[in-house]
């Protein structure tokens, strides 16, 4: 049983927040609570909104080396992963009391030949997509994750993966299942079919433009632009030397990526913190993730991350009968982001992690 008593993110007022023996906080003082903390800011657990758990650099991992994923973003406190996609069914370690809550999308679904090998599930014909979308939304956690665009080898640059009348078909297989779409997209052309056809969110999103950013703001449709990843674009320009065209459209896109976030939060387009974390890029760098959503212009990039990304998964701010997810910092984050580097506790459930 605990005590905490600072100032609670997104409020300014300095609270007393009691923590019971099953982990959960409650409205009352509880007798003989140990104090953990007398004077910080208490931010509500971290999110990384786009990360891979049970993915790494060579592809599919088992279950021991995703634990570690999960533990060490827990230990940057993201307590809260929305997990876009992983090869790997890591239904498992939901029920771990001293993992990060997991919300799955289940596997990628692509076309053959239109996606990183061995990761996704291919749809020989377009046409099967929205069986696979309700496939997907079964086994996932309320979530579903396309692939919009890759590169298409005969063009030689990005292009889409789904015909507009088979997206309509798969997003409203999916929202009568209860479940969300998501979709990695990189270039334009995808987009108008996917934001069109109701998607929920877009992953990624280099390529919007400001009609298009409009369209996201006027139906809610979020974007995760996980700027750690788009980084890499040079880096995979350089490598593209057979396709020219696809590796000048990868530099432009990494060129703009800034500006198209500046833009969309301007627009109220909803955008959140998430790493891409799997593949390429190591778990862990939610904070790394937060600047970088400063430095394009969002307005509000810790709550990206904690408060805004929570409510927006369905997961409640902090009151009485919810688990204490809790971060907390010496200093207000909000004015020096460094400060996530070095938090003085991780509550997990309500339970200790880091202190």
């Amino acid at each position: 049983m605990y005590r905490l008593r600072g100032v609670l993110l997104p409020g300014e007022d300095t609270v007393e927040l009691f923590v019971d023996g099953d982990g959960m906080l409650v409205e009352e003082p509880v007798a003989g609570a140990e104090t953990l903390v007398d004077g910080g800011w208490i931010v509500p657990g971290l999110v990384d909104a786009h990360c891979h758990v049970g993915l790494g650099p060579d592809g599919p991992v088992d279950l021991e080396e995703a634990d570690a994923q999960a533990r060490c973003d827990r230990d940057a406190g993201a307590l809260l992963l929305r997990d876009c996609g992983s090869p790997v069914d890591t239904s498992a370690l939901r029920a771990r009391e001293d993992l990060p809550e997991i919300i799955r999308a289940g596997r990628h679904l692509a076309r053959p030949k239109r996606y990183i090998p061995g990761l996704a599930i291919d749809a020989d014909d377009p046409a099967l997509l929205p069986e696979l979308v309700a496939e997907q939304a079964a086994a996932g956690d309320g979530w579903v994750k396309l692939v919009g665009d890759w590169i298409d080898r005969g063009e030689g640059d990005l292009a889409p993966l789904w015909p507009d009348d088979v997206l309509r078909d798969a997003i409203a297989a999916a929202h009568s299942a209860g479940a969300r779409v998501t979709a990695h997209v990189f270039g334009t052309d995808a987009l108008p079919g996917l934001i069109g056809a109701g998607i929920d969110c877009i992953e990624h999103g280099t390529g919007l433009t400001d009609d298009l950013i409009a369209q996201m703001a006027e139906r809610g449709t979020a974007l995760v632009p996980t700027l750690i990843n788009v980084e890499t674009f040079p880096g995979i320009a350089d490598s593209a030397t057979k396709y020219p065209a696809y590796a000048a459209h990868m530099r432009q896109l990494h060129a703009g990526a800034h500006d198209v976030v500046r833009r969309a939060v301007e627009a109220g387009v909803p955008v959140y913190a998430g790493t891409d974390a799997g593949g390429g890029i190591a778990h862990g760098r939610i904070a790394d993730e937060v600047r970088a959503l400063a430095a394009a212009g969002h307005t509000d990039p810790l709550g990206a991350a904690s408060w805004n990304a929570r409510h927006w998964l369905g997961r409640p701010a902090p009151h009485p009968g919810v688990p204490a997810d809790l971060v907390v910092y010496r200093t207000d984050p909000r004015a020096d982001l460094a400060a996530l580097d070095t938090p003085t506790l991780i509550m997990l459930r309500g339970r200790v992690v880091a202190a």
